[in-house]
């Protein structure tokens, strides 16, 4: 096996060297955690016509749905569909 000789003062600095270079990546994680927190997700806004079809969803669903609570064959897409033309959508 080789062997590797190192004063005590070159392991010194090699210690110094990776402490200074740990604290560095510590202080920047520090401060982009920071940022992250500091900035605030924007909310869209929902349309009149969002609202109309989740209502109307709510209301046509049951009509597509057994009584155990699933969605019947192509029930979910027939429900989508009937929604849409109550909610007044070109859809």
């Amino acid at each position: 096996m080789p062997s590797v000789s190192m004063s005590v003062e070159e392991y010194l600095r090699l210690i110094a060297a990776v402490d200074a270079t740990t604290s560095a990546v510590r202080e920047a994680r520090t401060e982009a955690r920071e940022v992250v927190q500091d900035v605030k997700a924007v909310k869209r806004k929902v349309s009149a016509y969002n609202r109309k079809y989740k209502a109307a969803f709510k209301k046509v669903s049951a009509r597509y749905k057994l009584k155990s609570g699933k969605w019947k064959k192509n029930g979910f897409r027939s429900a989508v569909k009937a929604a849409h033309k109550m909610a007044g959508g070109k859809r």
